[in-house]
């Protein structure tokens, strides 16, 4: 609350700083916005490094699984010839 000894000008004062204060505040959080923006597109293009890294990791695994199934087959055939 204002002190109610102030005067207008005192007030006007008073209140130009809080504001200065509240603007100064918001300027930097302003200024700090081009470097997020880079942050954010380098995050994004990580991200889809890693998708695409992902999609190679499981076509080789997937790919692993069957040959190992196949050679499963394979013992199981030869296993019942012994």
């Amino acid at each position: 609350m204002i002190d109610p000894k102030l005067n207008d000008e005192g007030e006007r004062q008073l209140l130009g700083e809080v504001l200065a204060d509240k603007l100064q505040a918001i300027l930097k959080y302003v200024e700090d916005i081009p470097a997020i923006k880079r942050d954010v597109q380098t995050l994004k293009t990580d991200v889809e490094e890693l998708k695409t890294d992902m999609k190679v990791v499981k076509a080789g695994l997937a790919d692993h699984s069957q040959k190992l199934r196949e050679h499963d087959v394979e013992i199981a055939e030869l296993k019942a010839l012994l």
